[in-house]
């Protein structure tokens, strides 16, 4: 089987201009790829196109300024397909001025998100270009059906409520299960889910995970000596390239044909009214400490625990005594929690309103292995007033935990 030596990008001064290296054996890949396998398979059978990409065309050929953003989790995070991507746009418009905001956070999907979007995305200007990607960690972080498509559709609501000429691509990767179930004649509900909501806005989509599916089932490569894991080999990477470069020379292709003009996105009604839309991200500093809880201002695990860059020498709001509590005042329709949950995660209990106490187990699957961030939406139908949620740390706690600790980087808010 085929194999390459990694595909890397050297970035020049900011993260505006680059340049592409690329192995020898690396271009060998991309050319066998693009005159052999290809003749099987094209991977344009797995793109869909919805509204051209003709603004962010027009940005970057004739206004020659964009900016194109990067949301996702560890396989966007991770070197390979995205600053491969970001140096062939560069590549294509050398002489354009390009800004690449790289968002990915391992082990974020689109609850995350819908409420970092602001902060690590649109707060760095009008975005052009989008890419979106979910389905790897919604499934597999235990986001709900209702979850997927209320927290994509936020994404998509916020970004074009920003910038109505916005061009957002939604890509799903792929990962042994949604192996399987394509195997077996079906479609990956979440699949299904982030699809029914780029339907409905119009965004275009790459099906990364049929292909690949595909590809293999044509034995063209295998998963276990080439794509090897759900965060690709090199050889991976370059595949999920060559279907985003052939998605982007396609649909730029189409612009051109047609002199397209730039263009407002419509924006139709939502598809579910507790969708994450106006997602932001709360400061700790506004939560009043009733018993025992503080802000640790560069918290860092007492023994050498793995921990996430952003969740590791920050301020966390720290509790781990059962019965220390807080109380935190806001307006919105959702409230919940961002955390670090580690070996001593702990059980939350929390009211709002004055309601009756629920139970939150803070500890994950992977809590034993490193302090993990991690989303909990609390609650996400609320009435959109003034609420008050209460906090306590319970007595009980998970049978693998080692302790009772709950550390809150932000709280998030759906205004």
């Amino acid at each position: 089987m085929l194999s390459n030596n990694y595909m890397t990008n050297t970035y020049t001064g900011s993260s505006i201009s680059l340049g592409l290296k690329i192995s020898t054996f690396a271009v060998y890949v991309l050319i066998l790829f693009s005159q052999v396998s290809y003749a099987q398979i094209q991977s344009t059978d797995y793109h869909i196109i919805r509204n051209s990409l003709g603004n962010s065309y027009i940005k970057c050929s004739i206004k020659k300024k964009a900016k194109v953003a990067f949301l996702g989790g560890s396989i966007t995070y991770n070197p390979g397909w995205r600053d491969s991507t970001s140096a062939y746009i560069q590549r294509k418009f050398p002489d354009t001025h390009f800004e690449f905001i790289p968002a990915g956070i391992p082990s974020m999907g689109s609850t995350p998100g819908a409420f970092r979007l602001e902060r690590d995305i649109l707060s760095k200007g009008k975005i052009d270009l989008l890419f979106v990607e979910a389905a790897v960690n919604d499934p597999t972080n235990g986001r709900s059906s209702t979850e997927q498509i209320r927290a994509m559709e936020g994404i998509i609501r916020h970004a074009r409520r920003e910038n109505p000429k916005m061009d957002i691509i939604t890509m799903y990767f792929v990962d042994p299960d949604k192996m399987e179930i394509y195997n077996a004649g079906m479609v990956p509900e979440v699949i299904t889910n982030h699809e029914k909501v780029a339907k409905h806005y119009q965004v275009s989509s790459i099906n990364l995970a049929k292909e690949v599916t595909d590809r293999i089932n044509a034995a063209e490569f295998t998963w276990e000596d080439d794509f090897k894991n759900l965060h690709p080999s090199p050889f991976g990477q370059i595949i999920y390239y060559n279907s985003i470069r052939s998605f982007l020379e396609n649909a730029w292709y189409s612009s051109l044909k047609t002199n397209v003009k730039s263009t407002r996105y419509s924006t139709p009604a939502k598809l579910d009214e507790y969708c994450y839309d106006h997602g932001k991200l709360l400061s700790i500093d506004q939560a009043e400490s009733i018993h025992g809880w503080q802000v640790i201002n560069n918290w860092k695990p007492n023994e050498n625990e793995g921990t996430r860059a952003g969740y590791v020498n920050v301020p966390m709001l720290c509790a781990d005594k059962p019965g220390e509590e807080i109380v935190l005042n806001f307006r919105a329709r959702a409230i919940g929690i961002c955390v670090a949950a580690g070996p001593d995660a702990g059980i939350i209990e929390y009211s709002i309103d004055g309601g009756a106490f629920k139970t939150l187990d803070l500890f994950t699957k992977w809590s034993s292995q490193l302090h993990l961030p991690w989303y909990y939406a609390l609650d996400s139908e609320l009435p959109y007033e003034k609420h008050s949620l209460r906090i306590r740390i319970s007595e009980n706690k998970n049978p693998e935990s080692k302790g009772n600790a709950c550390r809150i980087k932000q709280f998030f808010v759906n205004e």
